[in-house]
Formats: C-alpha cells, sequence, structure tokens
C-alpha cells in the first residue's frame, strides 16, 4: 500500500494520532534504536535508518491503532525487531555460521545482539517462547526491543510489577538455556 492509499484508507483523526505518537516518542526511538543495534556491523541501519524504516512499515499498515503512547512504543519495538530479523536472514542468506552466543538479558540492557547468528537466534528463541509463554514473550520484547521499565510493562500487560519482575527472571533464565543449546 502507497502512502496515498494510506492516506486514502484512514480517517484524518486516526493518521494525526499516529502522527502524534511517532512524534513525540521519535527520540526516545532513536535511543532505543541505537541500543537495540549496537555492535551490528550492517551500516544501512543505522539507529535513524531503522526507526524511520519502522514508521514507514507502521504508516503503511491499514489498521494500526494506537490508543496510547506505551502501546505505540511496543508497535514500534515490534517494527524494528522484524526490520533487524530481516536484515539478519539476508546477510545470512545461504552462510550457516558457528561461534558463541553473547546475548544478555541484564536489566540495563548491557549487551545486545551484535551479529546475525545472535538476532536470528534470539528470534527464533522468543518465537518458541510466545507458544509457550506468551506473556513472557511479550514481557522480554516490551523490555529488550522496546526499552520499557517495570512500570511500563505493568501498565501495559495489565498486571503487577511483582509479575513482571518474577516473569522476566523466569524468561532471561528460559532464553540463556536455550540460546546456550542452540549452539
Amino acid at each position: 500500500m502507497s502512502e496515498q492509499e494510506f492516506a486514502a484508507s484512514s480517517s484524518p483523526a486516526a493518521r494525526a494520532t499516529l502522527d502524534h505518537l511517532f512524534s513525540v516518542t521519535y527520540e526516545e526511538l532513536r535511543r532505543l534504536a541505537a541500543t537495540v543495534r549496537r555492535g551490528n556491523a550492517n551500516p544501512s541501519l543505522s539507529p535513524t535508518a531503522l526507526v524511520n524504516e519502522a514508521w514507514l512499515r507502521l504508516a503503511r499498515a491499514p489498521e494500526l491503532h494506537a490508543g496510547s503512547r506505551l502501546h505505540f512504543k511496543r508497535i514500534a519495538a515490534r517494527a524494528m525487531r522484524q526490520l533487524l530479523i530481516e536484515a539478519a536472514r539476508r546477510r545470512n542468506a545461504g552462510k550457516r555460521g558457528g561461534g558463541a552466543l553473547l546475548i544478555s538479558f541484564d536489566d540495563a540492557l548491557g549487551h545486545s545482539p551484535s551479529t546475525s547468528q545472535e538476532l536470528l537466534a534470539l528470534d527464533e528463541c522468543l518465537n518458541e517462547l510466545a507458544r509457550l509463554h506468551p506473556r513472557q514473550a511479550e514481557i522480554v520484547e516490551s523490555r529488550f526491543f522496546g526499552g520499557f521499565d517495570v512500570a511500563e510493562t505493568a501498565q501495559l500487560l495489565d498486571v503487577s510489577e511483582a509479575t513482571i519482575h518474577r516473569e522476566w527472571r523466569a524468561a532471561r533464565a528460559w532464553l540463556a538455556l536455550q540460546l546456550r543449546r542452540s549452539l
């Protein structure tokens, strides 16, 4: 769908809301993109390019309804994750590499996936976690790719902060085990 088709298919109010949410979260999304893609050797996905590509993807979505700033950040984080995965798949097309996966899920996001293999392994494990424990996968995606803190994640998922802490720990442990097994 072209930008013109999107504009014709969306109500002006919905488009204005989406534009406003993007503009108020742009710098935050750019900082997040820099954190998530730290160490990525793909120069075509600078933080600015990643955020802008995510915005273009979101702007073309015919049924996108982001009711709040948190909800919009979550949708944008998912779009950035998908773009990073697609770029990693393109770079790895036809290749199979070894090596240790060095992904860490500490609260400060001390280490983000730095290679295509790490990012693809993380995506595969997150997809499996989503099948087994959907809320835990949402927590990881919100915290790791969305940059949400515990309070924002709890508000977004409508659960207590204690639940977020508990399930974040469980999800990190499960992912670490799965990533080690995938070597």
